[in-house]
């Protein structure tokens, strides 16, 4: 018998925000359950602060973390986000993947 583990797919959006522009990396990603990721969001210019979003199909965005200063590290159960010294860089970090964490992820500028 074959057993298949289940597989999640994991977007993450490019988008440009008051006319600056944000890369985020890697456009998507196929994970099985268990397995770790960190997705990255860079911006053309300083942030003031920044958010992580996730949103699923058919479903209105929802807010995971705000990381305002330069430097900091927020960790909330399973997700750890981190913003550059420079301001301009941030990542995000979700341990042990479930199921449910399928979706599309994006940062915006807060």
């Amino acid at each position: 018998m074959l057993l298949l583990a289940p597989v999640l797919i994991l977007w993450i959006q490019i988008s440009q925000m008051n006319g600056k522009q944000k890369e985020h990396f890697p456009e998507f990603l196929l994970l099985q359950e268990g397995e770790n990721f960190t997705m990255y969001c860079n911006s053309s210019s300083i942030l003031s602060s920044l958010q992580w979003y996730k949103q699923r199909p058919g479903c209105s965005p929802v807010l995971l973390m705000i990381l305002a200063k330069s430097g900091e590290v927020k960790t909330q159960q399973r997700l750890t986000g981190r913003f550059g010294e420079s301001r301009q860089r941030s990542s995000l970090h979700l341990a042990a993947a479930q199921l449910s964490d399928a979706g599309t992820y994006f940062c915006a500028e807060a």
